[in-house]
């Protein structure tokens, strides 16, 4: 039986793949941090259109579950599981950093050992470390740019640590949707608590009652 698998990444910007039987179809991006909700179905449909296939045909569903910030992950993660819920489908969590890790690995031209990083905000980077096979050996975490080891990098996030950036700098969504990559689970790696919090301490909203005034003539 064939397979179509579609990859879904909002850990940096809106990014979805296709994949036909373990080979990329089609990947795409919209390259705006802050505007997930918005485009990311807009985008499937528009990927599964240029590739001639509807919703209907595919067959799994690979969701990127960061690390990434709080708001952008959480879209994209819900979008994977709502839509293999309503479909039937299956559906899997990957680490976004293994997506690049793996597409140097691919490539060729990967160290011994290197960085994958991408951008935390807050003046810091989500990264890990792999061997020159795409594996994960240490992370993910968070730290600011320059608590990373001194190692070659790639990455969505390799700019804010270096001039030099050796590997991939995005996220492939077709490679996402392709590759048999570890399975992560589906919970979101925010790595640290969002930006928004609920309050600990609760505000009345009655009205304060007037203070009598004893007024003398």
């Amino acid at each position: 039986m064939s397979s179509l698998v579609l990859g879904i990444d909002t850990a940096t910007d809106v990014r979805v793949g296709l994949a036909a039987d373990g080979a990329v179809v089609a990947s795409a991006a919209v390259a705006d941090t802050r505007a997930h909700a918005e485009q990311l179905m807009l985008l499937v449909q528009q990927v599964l259109a240029e590739a001639g296939h509807a919703v209907n045909d595919l067959t799994e569903v690979v969701v990127g579950i960061g690390p990434g910030p709080f708001t952008g992950l959480r879209v994209g993660v819900a979008a994977g599981h709502t839509l293999a819920a309503a479909l039937g489908l299956p559906v899997r969590g990957v680490c976004s950093l293994d997506v690049v890790a793996a597409e140097w690995a691919r490539r060729g031209d990967a160290p011994a050992e290197f960085l994958i990083a991408s951008d935390a905000r807050r003046k810091e980077v989500y990264w890990a470390r792999y061997d020159r096979t795409g594996r994960r050996v240490d992370g993910p975490a968070v730290s600011a740019p320059t608590e990373l080891p001194a190692l070659p990098l790639g990455g969505p996030g390799a700019h804010l640590v270096a001039d030099e950036v050796a590997g991939p700098d995005t996220i492939n969504a077709g490679l996402l949707a392709a590759l048999d990559l570890p399975d992560a689970g589906l919970e979101p790696l925010y790595l640290r608590r969002p930006d928004a919090e609920v309050p600990t301490r609760l505000k009345s909203t009655l009205l304060q009652p007037r203070l009598a005034v004893n007024r003398t003539k």
